[in-house]
């Protein structure tokens, strides 16, 4: 994952108008939730941290030199504006549901929530409330999406017709998501920004490999107005990286290849 794409999605959540000055603060520092409390440290907006585990806690309250500080005492603290949330997913609904109700802005790691209704309700929580609410969709921020969107608009490709993605890897497994909450909402969020909508109908379907009760291995389909279409295959059971994102145009075709080294990354 490229860490300078975080950091422009952390930018873009807390340097608006409504947070001239923010205070940050970040909740969960384990595995992604570090590159959070380090990425809000280089912009100037981390003001304190919370996690479950006391030596983690310590570890990145001396680190990063700012408080360590339970997540109820965080709530409840008025000079602090917002909240970055890397807890496991399971909590990532609840979590964000009582920074809103506290008047807190929030980022999220994604997945948003586990289900839709928890999805639904935290926007309209957000829009009732006006606050921010922003999903770790990191790739969005990535220099080859962003210019990858300026061909689609431009009209490079033509009329885009289909996508389909790959994000297929070895580990990291998880135990409480799985492979399609895990991976699938990088590829999805690109699909969307492309397309500029919601698609009509979604279909999805994946089978637990190795574990017993989460699903190692998933297909999405999704089907847009006027006929275009996108496929999404995510796994976390492949010996092979990759990581690709295909664009078929009525004039050409674009290739987004993150496992490649950066002269190839983009394609046309």
């Amino acid at each position: 994952m490229d860490h300078g794409s975080e950091q422009a999605a952390l930018s873009s959540a807390f340097a608006s108008p409504v947070l001239a000055k923010p205070k940050v603060a970040a909740i969960g520092c384990g595995q992604w939730g570090k590159n959070i409390v380090r990425n809000l440290s280089q912009l100037g907006a981390l003001s304190a941290i919370s996690d479950l585990a006391p030596s983690v806690a310590s570890e990145f309250s001396t680190r990063y030199d700012v408080p360590a500080r339970r997540f109820e005492e965080l709530l409840e603290d008025e000079d602090i504006e917002a909240l970055a949330i890397a807890t496991p997913a399971a909590f990532h609904a609840v979590h964000a549901r009582q920074a809103l109700e506290a008047g807190k802005h929030v980022f999220v790691e994604k997945p948003l929530a586990m289900s839709v209704p928890d999805g639904q309700l935290l926007g309209q929580m957000a829009r009732e409330r006006q606050r921010i609410l922003m999903v770790g969709h990191v790739l969005r921020y990535h220099p080859v999406v962003r210019k990858l969107l300026q061909e689609v608009r431009s009209g490079r490709l033509g009329t885009v017709r289909h996508i389909y993605s790959r994000r297929l890897s070895l580990g990291r497994f998880r135990t409480e998501e799985d492979v399609l909450w895990s991976l699938a909402p990088h590829d999805i969020s690109i699909i969307l920004a492309i397309f500029g909508e919601l698609p009509q109908r979604v279909s999805a379907h994946g089978r637990p490999i190795l574990n017993s009760h989460i699903a190692d291995i998933a297909r999405v389909h999704l089907d847009f107005d006027n006929g275009v279409t996108a496929d999404v295959a995510v796994s976390w059971l492949n010996p092979v990286k990759e990581h690709k994102l295909v664009l078929i145009g009525s004039r050409a075709q674009a290739v987004f290849d993150d496992a490649a080294k950066w002269p190839e990354k983009l394609q046309i």
